[in-house]
């Protein structure tokens, strides 16, 4: 990746400043301050790594339940009441039904039809002692026309309405027909203060076979008495159904879960052993390559050294240059092994502290003519445990070696101080900077660096940010909470 440059200037910033309002801002003319981009967010813990908890699940699974009892308890008290009011209808012509042929129709008398007072008083009388009651509560008769020839209501006698579509095809083809009656339509004036109906329709006839349109309006009660009666019922085995393979899962879960925390464990242990193993493979490796390679090398470079003196002592000029050319190669050689060892395997760190193991790290940055402050507490006195001072060193060991590769800065400065509960890290520098946002959004082929930084910080849950821009530096600030 293109690095990173400070986006303060360390020469009146202090790297130990701790937020954004603390920081103070160069005096000097210079491009914009940045602003801060997120790397990586606090609480971003692989997923990997993340402990099971056998009582959120059972919370989960409890309100999983709930929901799904919520769901079913309102589809089914819809379901219940369609179903009510579909019986509700067939009940009402049914009963209509019944009426017409059993008590209307033998009352009928074609004098009705001339509005005669004795036929209708006949069939009055017949229609309040035998048909109205708790089930009907609205009964009226309809020539094929339109006119009211009777009605319970007698202010309605006489009135004139066209019939609708449904009205005429049950004169035109007998059938009983039932509905939810619409109390707004012009006919239905006299019902228009009560609540909802149920109104059937049927065709009667006059002893001489006059036809006239029987029509009843029921209470819509009895829709709300069958739906409650029918949920009650779908309730009671339902929900008590779901209750009970509720509490069948609990102790399935919580063993499935009880296996999950337990290979969770196992494998947070295997990693572990891995990240051990890695590490003795490294201090191996160190030693071998000290012990070896480097001392042999040392010991080649002293041989070289005198051969160039002896060379120039009797006066082969010529041969005492080319072997101190040999030396410098040597020696430069050494050098590079002596900074790999650091990067491979940081013997100070676990012996000599946090600070020591940094002091080594910025030697290549020394040995380049960077110039490195280091605020960080002595060994002993930085208040993290070994995990945390690994990471600490790993995330400013990755800056550095991005300062290292692409930074072209002249100063870095490398800080470690607390704020609250958190220790902050700062690593500023003063070099030629990147876009971030664009880094993150499109990282470069081969160009690792912002995931690795990444990747360190949230595999401990810290809060990682960079402040850069082009010709700006780069300021990262690592945030890890207290363990």
């Amino acid at each position: 990746m293109s690095h990173t440059g400070a986006v303060q200037d360390p020469a009146t910033d202090g790297p130990g400043s701790l937020t954004d309002d603390e920081v103070s801002e160069p005096t000097v003319a210079g491009p914009p301050q940045p602003d801060w981009v997120t790397v990586s967010a606090g609480g971003e813990r692989s997923a990997g790594y993340r402990p099971v908890r056998t009582g959120r699940i059972m919370a989960q699974v409890a309100a999983a339940a709930a929901v799904v009892v919520v769901v079913v308890g309102v589809l089914g008290a819809v379901a219940s009441r369609n179903v009510a009011e579909r019986q509700a209808v067939n009940d009402a012509a049914t009963i209509t039904d019944l009426l017409a042929e059993a008590v209307v129709m033998p009352a009928l008398d074609d004098s009705l039809l001339t509005f005669d007072a004795e036929a209708t008083a006949r069939l009055d009388s017949v229609v309040r002692s035998r048909v109205l009651g708790t089930s009907i509560s609205r009964v009226k008769l309809w020539t094929p026309d339109g006119v009211i020839v009777y009605s319970d209501d007698p202010e309605a006698i006489g009135d004139r309405f066209a019939l609708g579509e449904e009205e005429r095809q049950a004169l035109l083809e007998p059938m009983t027909h039932a509905e939810v009656s619409d109390l707004t339509r012009p006919e239905n004036r006299s019902e228009a203060g009560q609540d909802k109906l149920l109104e059937v329709y049927q065709p009667v006839w006059t002893p001489t076979g006059q036809p006239l349109l029987f029509e009843t309006y029921a209470p819509y009660d009895s829709v709300a008495a069958r739906t409650g009666e029918l949920w009650r019922g779908f309730a009671g085995i339902t929900l008590s159904s779901m209750l009970l393979l509720v509490v069948l899962l609990m102790p399935v879960i919580w063993r499935l879960t009880d296996r999950l925390r337990t290979a969770q464990s196992q494998r947070e242990q295997l990693l572990q052993r891995a990240v051990d193993a890695s590490a003795e493979e490294r201090q191996r490796i160190a030693a071998h390559l000290h012990d070896g390679v480097v001392q042999e090398l040392a010991v080649s470079s002293f041989a070289v050294a005198g051969a160039a003196e002896q060379a120039d002592t009797l006066g082969h000029r010529g041969l005492a240059d080319q072997l101190r050319g040999v030396l410098g190669t040597v020696r430069a050689s050494i050098g590079g092994l002596r900074s790999l060892l650091v990067d491979i395997y940081p013997a100070s760190l676990r012996t000599a502290g946090l600070r020591a193991a940094l002091e080594d790290t910025t030697a290549t940055l020394r040995s380049r003519g960077v110039e490195v402050d280091l605020d960080v507490p002595p060994y002993g006195r930085t208040g993290l445990d070994p995990a945390a001072e690994e990471l600490v060193f790993r995330v400013a060991q990755e800056c550095l070696r991005n300062v290292a590769g692409h930074a072209h800065a002249r100063r870095v400065t490398v800080s470690l101080t607390r704020d609250g509960r958190d220790h902050v890290l700062d690593v500023v520098d003063d070099g030629v900077g990147f876009d971030a946002e664009r880094a993150l959004a499109d990282p470069e082929e081969g160009h690792f660096g912002l995931r690795i930084l990444a990747d360190l910080a949230a595999s401990a849950g810290a809060t990682l940010d960079v402040r850069t821009g082009p010709g700006a530096g780069t300021h990262w600030r690592m945030r890890l909470p207290a363990s």
